[in-house]
């Protein structure tokens, strides 16, 4: 089982508050016909150090101790899934997400007009989550709102069993947490950032995260309130987009905060069971302030059916 040390009901992403689905996704049929969607960036194998030890490190979380993996080479998206990805995937198989099926997804309250944010439900301690009827993927603010402009920009309130239909539909799967890690750090070793220890390196924004005072203010001084295109900032040394900040990312495991230092672990996939996923990368909620978990080595986690406004995913793919 994993660790006991449950981080769905972190200021991140409130869970349901229902039991978790299978971790198997819904049979849908035929992949997309070539395996793929989309460019993929070559990962290369090796051993690189996982995890942190950073002071501004939240212990619960689990992020050290640093140790060694050892990874196979592994192709990975150099964008999460965007909103027009996942349409073309809806249109193709007819899938209704675990939004949808609820009726309601977490929306950030800031982000709804006053009789909708009046009236939906909070989850206790993070009052800036509302449970909005309604809110889904393509409306991801509620009734009344769409993504029309928003095609390049990240598909959001999409829980783990959402994304790994997605990947399973088109030939794909989700990459494990050491993977994602691996990716992230785009080459660098021990790094806090994708780019290095500074998190706005010449005064240069480099990611998508609250600026100012959360919840009540935000300035944009990085050119966004929500959701920043997949392509937004620049790519790390991989050539990977916005693997801090912009939106929470699902990885296939299982949360676990036990983690074998003593040995370099080979191609780690996580505890063989659990109740929460792991999620990676922080998103444009991220505030120094309470969560400063847009550091490469941070994490949380949610219960598999869970969705929220600031949660998607991108897809690996074996060698």
């Amino acid at each position: 089982m994993g660790s006991s040390t449950d981080p769905s009901h972190t200021c991140c992403a409130p869970a349901r508050t229902s039991d978790p689905h299978t971790d198997h996704p819904t049979d849908l049929g035929t992949a997309a016909a070539d395996g793929n969607v989309g460019e993929m960036v070559l990962i290369p194998g090796g051993e690189f150090l996982m995890g942190g030890d950073d002071a501004d490190g939240i212990p619960r979380d689990g992020e050290g101790p640093v140790r060694p993996v050892r990874l196979a080479a592994f192709y990975l998206s150099p964008y999460a899934v965007t909103n027009r990805e996942f349409a073309s995937f809806v249109a193709a198989t007819g899938y209704r997400t675990d939004a949808e099926e609820f009726g309601w997804s977490y929306v950030f309250a800031s982000f709804l007009p006053g009789r909708l944010r009046r009236d939906a439900p909070r989850p206790s301690g993070t009052p800036w989550w509302c449970g909005v009827d309604g809110a889904f993927w393509a409306a991801p603010e509620g009734p009344g709102s769409d993504v029309a402009d928003r095609d390049e920009h990240p598909v959001v309130h999409v829980s783990w069993r959402d994304a790994a239909a997605y990947c399973a539909w088109s030939g794909l799967r989700l990459p494990t947490e050491a993977e994602w890690e691996c990716a992230a750090r785009g080459g660098l070793r021990q790094k806090r950032y994708p780019w290095g220890d500074e998190l706005t390196p010449g005064g240069q924004h480099r990611c998508n995260i609250w600026q100012g005072q959360f919840p009540v203010h935000n300035t944009r001084a990085d050119g966004y309130a929500g959701t920043a295109p997949v392509n937004a900032f620049e790519p790390n040394g991989f050539g990977l987009y916005n693997t801090s900040g912009n939106v929470w990312e699902w990885c296939r495991d299982w949360w676990t905060t036990d983690h074998p230092a003593r040995r370099p672990l080979v191609d780690p996939s996580g505890p063989r069971d659990g109740t929460t996923k792991v999620m990676r990368g922080g998103s444009y909620l991220c505030h120094s302030s309470y969560c400063n978990r847009y550091r490469v080595a941070a994490r949380t986690g949610n219960t598999p059916d869970s969705s929220t406004g600031n949660t998607g995913f991108r897809c690996a793919r074996d060698v």
